[in-house]
């Protein structure tokens, strides 16, 4: 059996120690790719269309669209009013 590794090495071996510019990168990316999938999941179960989503925000399809792909870096304002207006659920931040 190959010697196994924590996820954190992998991402060390691949991107880097954290606070190195390409680990940065990777980690913004990864955070907008989740945002993004997140808001996808919850447009569908709310059955919404990208571009009724942007309707009741106040954006723009394409916008919703860009983060849906994690292409866009998304402001808090932005997400929380996506989130409680466009998708009529909460948002809850918590740091640990």
């Amino acid at each position: 059996m190959k010697k196994l590794t924590s996820f954190e090495n992998h991402l060390d071996k691949q991107y880097g120690k954290k606070g190195t510019s390409k680990r940065e990168k990777f980690e913004t990316e990864s955070l907008a790719f989740r945002l993004g999938e997140m808001i996808k999941e919850e447009r569908k179960k709310a059955k919404l269309t990208q571009e009724e989503l942007a309707d009741k925000t106040g954006t723009k399809k394409s916008y919703i669209s860009r983060i849906e792909a994690g292409k866009s870096d998304i402001q808090l304002s932005t997400f929380s009013r996506i989130i409680e207006i466009g998708l009529n659920k909460r948002v809850n931040i918590s740091i640990s």
